[in-house]
């Protein structure tokens, strides 16, 4: 039962916190950090091909959670796997705040 109470604790702190860590991050850091993303997500992020999903103006709480789920295995893509294995948290943050500043695909 004690078990059961902490597990719960934990994890609406966990929901409760993810909200916090949606603004956290410096973009001008993550703009620098980027480079090895561009070759597959452009330069302003904005793919060149549609094998590559868009990254720029994505939320960045999406972008944060799309990265965790790579790099925990919960998303399966060798590619993107191996590109965040060697992510801080601190990294993620920095780079997904670059990415969700800036402006994404114009309607038509």
């Amino acid at each position: 039962m004690k078990t059961t109470m902490i597990r719960t604790c934990a994890i609406l702190a966990a929901l409760f916190a993810a909200p916090a860590f949606a603004g956290a991050g410096d973009a001008e850091v993550g703009r620098k950090k980027s480079e090895p993303c561009k070759a597959c997500h452009g330069e302003a992020g904005v793919s060149a091909t549609p094998d590559f999903p868009n990254l720029a103006g994505q939320h960045q709480d999406y972008l944060v959670a799309a990265m965790n789920h790579y790099k925990n295995g919960k998303r399966k893509n060798p590619i993107m796997q191996g590109q965040v294995a060697n992510l801080s948290q601190r990294d993620i943050l920095d780079l997904t705040a670059h990415y969700a500043r800036l402006p994404g695909l114009k309607q038509p």
